[in-house]
């Protein structure tokens, strides 16, 4: 770590910054609506962004400084194990393009803002719909906090805010300046300001890292000898050289399935998606998402390269900046670690919009005010994004660092419990309500008591996301665990519900809904708006 402020460094860094930040307020100008009072404007983007907006849309909140961050710090600390990020990946985009142009068409047609909107009206059901936008809300407070943690990171290694005895309030200022931009121009902008500085986020993103897996293996003395440290490390440290153990490959593939179905039930994940103009624009978007799969590849092997340059860190998310630190010249690294930090710019923006969305369609309208109108729901929605931002902040500030990381593995855990609801809803209506909702309940608890129950060498509970399987006996995934007890109790409780003809909610939705484009969801949406929804804008 530098004794002092790397100066070269912390000014490129600067000037990306100030650059993103002058795109995030320029945003609210670009394509400007004639109703800027409208949730569909400042939470959706006006549902007007074609393939390549949404294709740096979604990897702008998918890809996150965190996973800049956590893939290699991962693989630095635990082998070959941490790439379970990269199979997952790999099975979520053809899972994705199955249902993916379903929820579109259906949410467009009705004028959907959120999959708690979409559950409300495909199975007639509040309560149902409470519990998933409860859930997302949850399950993204600690996932915006990683953000920060991101920068916090890369501050940290550019020696910015002094050492650990340095008063908190000028420690922690240069992390206070950058989300007060951010709540600043996400308030301001909406959805657009992410969309447009996504393009400078993954553009140096993919910069960074193609200059890394060059330059960085050069330097060391070629991939041989990089492969070999780390072989030697992991083996001195009982790991067992660059393969996972054995008894590990349950918790690898339950890890990386479970992770793979929970990835596009988040929030920000459904917010990207439903920004876009057309079906088509969701499948050509999908067909190329598995270009930021290769890029993850990588970037993961930026963990072996720590380990091969010998870089020492107490906390292991500081590996992959202080690689960058010791190996890059000083602008270079610079413009690495402006990657990370506008790499958490983004997605922060579009989790706090998608919460704020939430809460305001499925808390606030349907519970508090059920006659707000369009520009009311707007002004909730841009208060509600700035307190999940201070929520997220305050959690950081103010909790150990592997505590937020373990947090955001039971946020995983938690959202997969949402799957049967939104996906089983898209393609089947039999699945009976109060059933959808007991085997929610059911995931939830035994998933949160599981996690409670897993120590690590840090913290005495929520220190992982595994546990043992019961019945098989093998260490597999909490998440995935839970997710087919939440399965078994829907089907039984369905089969006794229905039995008994308990009512089952009125479906506003229709087979044709699922299958409609941007053409026929224009002719139809007025007539299909439920009946609290405001009338939709012109556009």
């Amino acid at each position: 770590m530098p004794n002092g402020v790397n100066g070269v460094a912390l000014a490129v860094f600067i000037l990306f910054f100030l650059a993103v930040t002058v795109m995030g307020f320029l945003a609210s100008r670009w394509r400007r609506p004639e109703n800027e009072h409208s949730l569909e404007e400042w939470g959706l983007g006006g549902r007007s962004f074609g393939t390549w907006i949404t294709w740096f849309l979604l990897g702008g909140d998918v890809y996150t400084a965190y996973t800049f961050v956590a893939v290699p710090a991962a693989i630095y600390a635990a082998g070959a194990a941490g790439f379970f990020a990269v199979p997952y990946t790999i099975l979520v985009y053809p899972l994705i393009f199955t249902f993916l142009p379903r929820l579109w068409s259906v949410c467009h047609r009705h004028g959907y803002v959120t999959t708690a909107d979409f559950v409300r009206g495909r199975f007639g059901s509040k309560g149902l719909s409470l519990a998933v936008a409860f859930t997302g809300i949850l399950a993204t407070m600690p996932y915006i906090a990683l953000q920060l943690v991101g920068i916090q990171a890369v501050l940290d290694v550019m020696g910015v805010g002094g050492g650990e005895n340095t008063n908190w309030f000028v420690k922690d200022l240069p992390l206070l300046i950058a989300f007060g931009v951010l709540a600043a121009y996400t308030y301001s902008s909406g959805l657009r300001a992410p969309a447009m500085i996504a393009f400078v986020k993954d553009t140096l993103i993919y910069v960074v890292i193609t200059v890394a897996i060059i330059y960085i293996p050069i330097k060391l003395g070629g991939f041989d000898h990089v492969f070999a440290q780390a072989s030697q490390k992991y083996a001195a440290a009982g790991a067992g050289g660059l393969l996972p153990a054995a008894e590990g490959r349950w918790t690898y593939a339950t890890l990386a399935l479970g992770s793979a179905m929970a990835m596009f039930m988040y929030p920000h994940s459904i917010t990207a998606t439903l920004s876009s103009r057309s079906r088509e624009v969701i499948r050509r978007s999908t067909t190329v998402m598995p270009l930021y799969t290769l890029m993850l590849g990588l970037l993961a092997l930026l963990g072996f390269m720590a380990i091969a340059a010998g870089v020492k860190v107490t906390n292991g998310q500081l590996a992959i900046p202080q690689l960058f630190e010791d190996m890059f010249p000083d602008w270079f690294a610079g413009v690495a670690f402006a990657a990370i930090g506008i790499g958490a710019l983004v997605p922060a923006a579009i989790m706090s919009i998608a919460a704020a969305n939430l809460f305001t369609r499925n808390i606030y309208k349907d519970f508090i005010k059920p006659d707000a109108t369009a520009a009311q729901e707007t002004k909730v929605s841009k208060l509600v994004s700035l307190l999940v931002k201070v929520g997220a902040l305050v959690f950081v500030l103010t909790m150990d660092k592997t505590v937020a990381i373990n947090f955001q593995l039971l946020g995983g855990i938690w959202i997969l419990q949402t799957f049967p609801a939104l996906v089983g809803g898209l393609f089947t209506r039999w699945f009976h309500r109060w059933a959808l909702l007991a085997g929610w309940a059911v995931g939830m608890i035994y998933g949160t008591f599981a996690a409670y129950g897993v120590a690590s060498p840090a913290q005495k509970h929520f220190g992982g996301s595994a546990k043992e399987i019961p019945g098989i006996g093998e260490i597999g995934y909490i998440g995935l665990t839970a997710f087919v007890l939440n399965v078994a109790v829907t089907v039984i409780l369905t089969f006794a519900l229905k039995a008994l003809k308990a009512p089952d909610g009125v479906d506003e939705t229709s087979p044709e809904d699922y299958s409609a484009d941007t053409a026929e969801t224009a002719a139809v949406s007025a007539a299909t708006l439920r009946p609290t929804s405001p009338a939709p804008n012109p556009s």
